[in-house]
């Protein structure tokens, strides 16, 4: 195997996951909260490292049952974030996945979460890194979504 030696930095890479479904009030998005640095005991949206040589959606899911137990039938790259600052422990990019569930999807918290569990769209607790953004565009496109359904 070639080795490579690059004169610029590499960002480390993370996957995220927005499962949303329609709840009794409004939709609702699948929360963990996180059980080590940095933001312990903040909410945050399931994720985290995706392994050397790992596929990114195989990644999204192997976190996602890690930590929540659910095993959703399709994922939907949303977008990236990467602007510096948004994870503490250095340059982090985060490649997003979400889709819209329905039916029963009961979370068991797992791994590094301590808690699983859905929450309103409309109210949500304090999110770790920048996870109120990419809920913002989660959002946008689960509405987005359910307007194709209901036209």
């Amino acid at each position: 195997m070639a080795t490579y030696t690059y004169p610029h930095p590499r960002p480390a890479l993370t996957v995220d996951i927005a499962l949303i479904k329609e709840g009794r009030d409004g939709p609702e998005i699948l929360l963990i909260q996180r059980n080590h640095p940095p933001f312990a005991g903040h909410w945050a949206l399931p994720g985290g490292f995706v392994d050397e040589n790992e596929p990114l959606e195989a990644a999204a899911r192997r976190e996602l049952f890690e930590e929540t137990g659910l095993e959703p039938p399709e994922l939907r790259q949303l977008s990236a974030f990467g602007d510096p600052g948004r994870d503490p422990r250095g340059w982090t990019v985060t490649v997003v996945f979400w889709t819209r569930v329905t039916g029963d999807a009961t979370p068991r918290a797992g791994d590094d979460a301590s808690a699983a569990r859905w929450w309103s769209l409309d109210a949500l607790p304090p999110l770790a890194f920048d996870h109120a953004d990419i809920v913002d565009q989660a959002k946008t496109a689960y509405q987005q979504i359910e307007q194709i359904f209901q036209d």
